[in-house]
């Protein structure tokens, strides 16, 4: 039987001229639907999943849908007149008439080679294998060279999945290579990425059970679900812990012990936890958490991190510190001191691999963000807690404490909100970007407001990101309220405005090239909210597949890109990102096999 898009409902993205009628199309499944400049119809090719096992058969394919998208048409920016002033919009539209529908099929480009002429010392080097990962990838990277057209931003859904079984996800979707796609026998980067997704049968409720689910990048089919039982609001890590060469991903049980999964779903270890009470509504620090890898030490062997929790690879429990770490929060590594080793920041506080403190504010628990805000150098702690927002030195100094710009009162959760940090106005200095519960606001280093938009997120704590789609210097911002997703331009103005319902925890969407064909796509999760109706998890690209390429991976709640390379492999020497691409929750061009600066 097949099933159009999340139970028979297709997935329609109106434009700023406003949905239409237009020429009739058959479905897969015979429906009919419609499409035309201004309304985006998914096909509807259903997968029910061919079964996948393990050798201790915890991997398995439930009836998952997949659905592939054949639409090839859309139209100029979308706008929601309730938040953005019709003035400032550009009624410019794309004639679908002069748009070439044709996308490239990553299956018959061959990646795994490129010339690359000279090495940094100008010496002739030949090819370079495109399957592994540049071992230099990350060091004093060039800057970005490619750029799309001016008038590219033309998003149409790539694939979608929802499971019938378990059709809630508040969890951030991830990306990483965990399946030898072209039978060579390796995982590497010449595979298709592919998509992890938390999914439970809750609308996210703490310590309520889930199971991870790992797609297929270009397709969004079923490869296996993992049939032990994982906490449903928690976002797990992915990342190769054990030097095996292959990732695994590490994540926490509803009962809370810590267990870690094999690249194919088998079960690693599971190590107990105990986790304390937040400072905020009285809940366990598990709930709605996230795992961070890194190698604090320096040791070569990885460390988990979660909360105010350090656990090594193998599931012992090295420290729990004594500061709490922020509720629903997502705790980050870096190296604050330039001692070489990295510090583990919660925020409000932060510490040394070996528990002494190296800064305690008295301002209270809530997100860490690290970049370097201010141009000299070193990093900052941008702090988003239900106070306001909050810029801390990198000793621990306190900058500005609890400003709330946008107006909107300290209540609730409305400013307890994980924050992006990206260039988005294209003067070559990081903003940061968060949601205030009824606003989307970009501001400069020092708080001041660059632009606000009108959003609807009362009920979480959810976060944005932001990508440079078009290669300009402009990153296009992200968010995913309880209705939508939206994609800003440099001004503020919606140029995608998308359907996905959610309660909203601390998930975000997600940029990655997810099917290796050099041309980045947007990830999305969907749950029951509002009645639903939506794909528990959506994927676009451009029609053409023009955007600039990002990385292959997306691996962490807390990512920065030097957290990780491309290949899953933890650094055990992290490049402090702050003097890279400088940003926070954003993924980053490359070029030539490695990450470059844009400009």
């Amino acid at each position: 039987m097949a099933l159009r898009s999340r139970f028979g409902l297709s997935l329609a993205i109106c434009f700023a001229t406003g949905c239409g009628g237009g020429s009739e199309t058959t479905d897969s499944d015979g429906s009919a639907g419609t499409t035309t400049g201004t309304t985006l119809t998914t096909s509807q090719a259903t997968n029910m999943g061919s079964e996948s096992e393990t050798e201790s058969g915890e991997a398995t394919s439930p009836t998952g849908t997949a659905s592939e998208s054949d639409s090839e048409t859309t139209e100029g920016p979308t706008t929601d007149p309730s938040t953005t002033d019709p003035s400032t919009t550009d009624p410019s539209t794309t004639d679908p008439s002069t748009t070439d529908p044709s996308t490239t099929d990553p299956s018959t480009t061959d990646p795994s080679t490129t010339d690359d002429p000279t090495d940094e010392t100008g010496s002739t080097t030949g090819m370079i294998d495109m399957c592994k990962v540049n071992d230099d990838d990350m060091n004093a990277p060039g800057d970005c060279e490619q750029e799309a057209p001016p008038d590219s931003f033309e998003p149409i859904v790539e694939w979608t999945f929802t499971d019938q079984a378990e059709p809630y996800s508040y969890v951030t979707p991830l990306v990483m290579n965990l399946t030898d796609d072209n039978d060579d026998g390796e995982i590497d980067l010449c595979d298709i990425p592919d998509v992890v997704v938390v999914f439970g049968t809750n609308p996210g409720p703490p310590n309520a059970p889930g199971h991870v689910f790992v797609l297929d990048g270009a397709t969004g089919e079923l490869h296996f679900r993992i049939d032990t039982a994982v906490d449903s609001s928690f976002t797990p890590a992915i990342g190769d812990i054990d030097n095996d060469g292959i990732a695994e991903i590490v994540t926490v049980t509803p009962q809370g012990s810590y267990i870690v999964f094999e690249h194919d779903g088998t079960t690693k270890w599971e190590a107990p936890a105990n986790w304390q009470t937040g400072d905020f509504f009285g809940q366990s620090l598990q709930y709605s958490s996230a795992v961070s890898l890194a190698d604090v030490d320096n040791d070569g062997d990885v460390e988990i991190i979660a909360a105010n929790h350090l656990v090594d690879h193998e599931g012992n429990f090295l420290l729990t510190l004594p500061a709490l770490a922020g509720q629903w929060g997502a705790t980050v590594a870096a190296d604050l001191d330039d001692d070489g080793d990295l510090e583990i920041v919660l925020g409000h506080a932060a510490y040394h691999h070996d528990g002494t403190p190296v800064f305690v504010t008295n301002l209270v628990p809530g997100y860490p963000q690290i970049a370097d805000l201010d141009d000299d150098g070193l990093p900052e702690v941008l702090l988003t807690n239900r106070n306001g927002i909050s810029l801390i030195e990198h000793d621990g100094t306190v900058v500005f404490s609890n400003l709330r710009p946008t107006g909107d009162p300290a209540s609730g959760t409305t400013w307890h909100r994980p924050a992006t940090i990206h260039d988005f106005d294209g003067d070559g200095k990081p903003e940061f970007a968060v949601s205030s519960a009824n606003h989307y606001t970009v501001y400069e280093a020092d708080a001041s407001i660059v632009w606000m938009a009108n959003i609807s997120d009362n009920s979480g704590i959810a976060a944005g990101t932001a990508f440079d789609f078009l290669g300009d210097g402009v990153a296009e911002a992200m968010y995913a309220d309880e209705q939508h997703m939206y994609v800003f331009d440099g001004a503020g103005v919606p140029l995608l405005q998308v359907s996905r319902k959610s309660g909203t925890l601390s998930e975000y969407p997600t940029v990655a090239d997810i099917d290796n064909d050099n041309s980045a796509e947007i990830l999305v999760v969907s749950n029951g909210h509002l009645g639903g109706g939506d794909p528990g998890v959506q994927a676009f690209r451009d029609v053409e597949d023009r955007w600039i390429q990002a990385r292959r991976i997306w691996n962490q709640h807390a990512y920065h890109v030097t957290n990780v390379r491309e290949d899953g492999t933890i650094p055990q020497f992290q490049v402090p990102s702050w003097t890279v691409n400088n940003t926070f929750r954003t993924n980053a061009q490359i070029e030539g096999g490695g990450i470059c600066i844009p400009q």
